[in-house]
């Protein structure tokens, strides 16, 4: 007869070592509304796991803090796959200390229904300083994807993407509203990256093309800067990103060869939140 239950009755983790002690093999059947996974055991061990896009101990872990959704154990299933090399002691010890962290992100981010917004900014607060997963992360907020959304189109773990919106949350840079209520409304301004956002965007990738030209191309790329600066205080948006990125690669391109030119479109790209990695247009 197979094991099923409630994870908000039951952890994951408990009943994973409940089943583990036996030594059993099969699968475990683990959803929340319309999420699915599973993770394998042969003799106890886990040596398989998926949800989603994410594959082994990181599919262990998205689903360990799941503390609603329903599992099932079927035994007798195995999997051909082995992405789990980690110890069931070590993967529940991580397990364990990723729940007591999702405790104190829940304190601010309650459910992953919920939809991050950019709250209006005065022009007098300071730019703002991001990490390169949360330029990537901003890029990606619209005011209509709910968290697990768009932990879903960056392939990232929710427990991920809350991590870096705890942050972003407590600075006051975003604001998490329910589904339909944000992206907009008055005091927002459409859900996008504020202007102060963006400039300090522009002046991540400003250091990005000093650091490849040096003197040489100084001149050229502050020119740039100054006026992506004015466009992006102008409404612009992320169109004058686009094009400060653009017009740096073509002063690169001049100074220091195509191929130092590609290299820099590379790593600016992840910035933009974009999946295509080729030559950045400096269309919308």
């Amino acid at each position: 007869m197979a094991l099923q239950g409630s994870l908000s009755e039951l952890s994951l983790p408990d009943v994973i070592q409940l089943v583990a002690v036996s030594g059993k093999t099969g699968a475990f059947h683990v959803t929340r509304g319309d999420t699915e996974g599973e993770i394998y055991l042969t003799n106890g061990q886990i040596t398989d796991a998926r949800v989603g896009d994410l594959r082994g101990e990181h599919a262990v872990y998205e689903m360990a803090i799941w503390s609603e959704g329903d599992f099932r154990f079927e035994p007798g299933v195995v999997s051909a796959e082995l992405t789990v090399r980690k110890s069931n002691a070590n993967l529940m010890m991580e397990a364990a200390r990723r729940m007591d962290e999702w405790r104190v992100l829940s304190r601010k981010i309650p459910s992953l229904d919920l939809v991050p917004v950019f709250p209006k900014r005065d022009r007098n607060q300071d730019q703002v300083t991001l990490s390169p997963q949360e330029w990537i992360l901003v890029t990606r907020i619209d005011g209509r994807s709910s968290i697990e959304e768009i932990a879903k189109e960056l392939r990232w773990a929710a427990f991920d993407v809350s991590k870096l919106l705890f942050g972003m949350v407590t600075s006051g840079l975003v604001e998490l509203m329910k589904p339909g209520e944000g992206g907009g409304g008055e005091g927002y301004l459409d859900a996008r990256p504020s202007p102060i956002t963006l400039l300090g965007l522009a002046e991540k990738i400003r250091k990005m093309a000093l650091s490849i030209v040096g003197a040489d191309g100084e001149k050229s790329i502050e020119e740039q800067y100054q006026s992506t600066r004015t466009r992006i205080e102008h409404g612009d948006g992320m169109n004058a990103i686009r094009t400060m990125i653009e017009e740096n690669g073509k002063a690169i391109s001049k100074l220091k060869g195509a191929d130092v030119a590609e290299m820099f479109a590379e790593e600016v790209q992840p910035l933009l939140g974009e999946e295509a990695a080729g030559p950045v247009s400096g269309a919308v």
